[in-house]
């Protein structure tokens, strides 16, 4: 049987200040789907690895079938890959959100792109691969007959048509942790956080079409796992030594019939643990926010963007500044953490729409808060609004004390974004330690109100 080495070319920086690390779940639905089949699988989770050793064992596994997962942040690292596998490989597949939505620079070194979901492409194109048939009756993926000889020549590509979705996700094997580093990931996050935490995802896609959003590899489907589905995998976490899970769904409270069912399930199985996922401002109540902290569940998220409904519309977020506050509030008053998304410098924001976020953002009874700067991500309406702006590509490593790059001209200075997301972040600190009449506090926010709007 083929031997399949499947890649996650992550590495965590020397200077890793992020609690949030999480490993690849869906290189490892994959690897659990290829072993189900039969194949002989190594899944190479290069997260607490270094480079030169990460590149010696994958030479060494000496497999007949490579795949990589890329994503914007991992896409230099996964072109590394593949050419150092690329005379000893004789089926190079890349697969992820970034090749998905651009397969061609991808295809001048693999010879094969996975667009969207992988599980039954990948088997269907190992079958025809070991047949030696014609690609081309492989739904899903974009490929070339021949590689080009040099980065420069230009050959047509072949794509497929479209696969159908799962539609029944409980038919999924669960992601095999088994291959996945547990012990280091682990081990992190008690550092990091007192306690050791791992994803589950109990549901695929998200319905909206907010603007920013990529969402290619599920292709804007929406698709649930039953409560007595997710609540099997959560088990099997718990036995491997994880006391708490975060949900990796886009929008995990979307179904209250099923959030409640799953609340239940868990109370009924007498499962103890802590868990956290994202949510979705206009799909939370009373009823199931007191059901989930019951259940366990310590902190929810919130994408919510903008404290200007302008803004909020620009984005395509299909939520109003009313119901963030009170989606706030409510899981606040449950007893649950609150942690919440904002972007600054939007395009269409203006000085006072920033000062107006950072003053929403920071009046609201939240326990984090995240303030980032929009990145267009290729394959999104934000993207194509801009393209013509972008001056600069986004690189991993440039940056060792921030996450936050600015690359297109969004009419605001890097500087000043960057100061507005400081203010944000102090304000809420000091509204945390000083209480929010604090006189402190009200010099603080004038003042930096004023620096900000002097700024260019």
């Amino acid at each position: 049987m083929t031997s399949v080495l499947l890649i996650y070319p992550f590495f965590k920086p020397a200077h890793d200040r992020s609690v949030f690390r999480f490993p690849p779940l869906g290189i490892a639905y994959i690897a659990a789907c290829l072993k189900h089949e039969g194949y002989t699988v190594q899944l190479m989770d290069c997260t607490y690895l270094e480079k030169k050793n990460a590149i010696k064992q994958a030479i060494a596994a000496k497999a007949e079938v490579v795949g990589i997962y890329s994503m914007v942040t991992l896409s230099e690292d996964a072109l590394e890959f593949a050419q150092v596998l690329r005379s000893q490989t004789k089926l190079l597949i890349a697969g992820g959100p970034l090749p998905t939505c651009d397969p061609l620079p991808f295809l001048k070194v693999f010879d094969v792109v996975v667009s969207g979901e992988g599980e039954k492409t990948i088997l269907d194109l190992l079958k025809v691969y070991q047949m030696g048939s014609d690609l081309v009756s492989v739904p899903g993926i974009v490929f070339r007959k021949t590689l080009p000889q040099n980065e420069k020549e230009q050959l047509p590509s072949i794509t497929t048509k479209t696969r159908p979705f799962e539609q029944n996700l409980d038919r999924v094997p669960f992601p095999d942790r088994d291959l996945l580093p547990n012990k280091e990931y682990q081990e992190h996050s008690q550092k990091k956080s007192g306690y050791a935490i791992t994803t589950i995802m109990s549901t695929r896609g998200c319905p909206f079409r907010c603007e920013f959003c990529s969402n290619v590899i599920f292709g804007g489907s929406y698709r649930e796992r039953s409560a007595k589905n997710v609540v099997e995998e959560i088990e099997q976490v718990l036995k491997l030594g994880y006391d708490r899970i975060s949900f990796a769904d886009d929008v995990f409270t979307l179904n209250k019939k099923r959030v409640l069912q799953i609340c239940a399930a868990v109370q009924k199985r007498n499962l103890h643990f802590q868990w956290e996922c994202l949510g979705r401002v206009d799909s939370l109540d009373r009823e199931t926010a007191v059901a989930m902290k019951q259940a366990g569940c310590f902190r929810i998220y919130f994408g919510i963007e903008s404290g200007n409904q302008r803004i909020l519309d620009l984005m395509r977020k299909q939520i109003t500044t009313q119901q963030a506050r009170d989606a706030a509030l409510i899981a606040h008053q449950a007893g649950m953490e609150v942690g919440a998304f904002f972007i600054i410098g939007y395009p269409g924001d203006t000085t006072d729409t920033i000062l107006e976020t950072i003053r929403f953002a920071t009046s609201l009874p939240v326990d984090y808060l995240g303030l980032t700067l929009p990145y267009p991500l290729p394959g999104t309406p934000l993207f194509e609004r801009v393209k013509f702006k972008i001056h600069r590509e986004w690189h991993p490593k440039e940056n060792v004390f921030s996450s936050h790059t600015l690359i297109f001209e969004a009419g605001f200075s890097p500087f000043k974004l960057q100061f507005g997301i400081f203010k944000g972040k102090m304000q809420l600190l000091l509204k945390k330690h000083l209480g929010e009449h604090s006189k402190v506090l009200s010099v603080f926010e004038k003042s930096t109100d004023w620096v900000f709007r002097s700024l260019r």
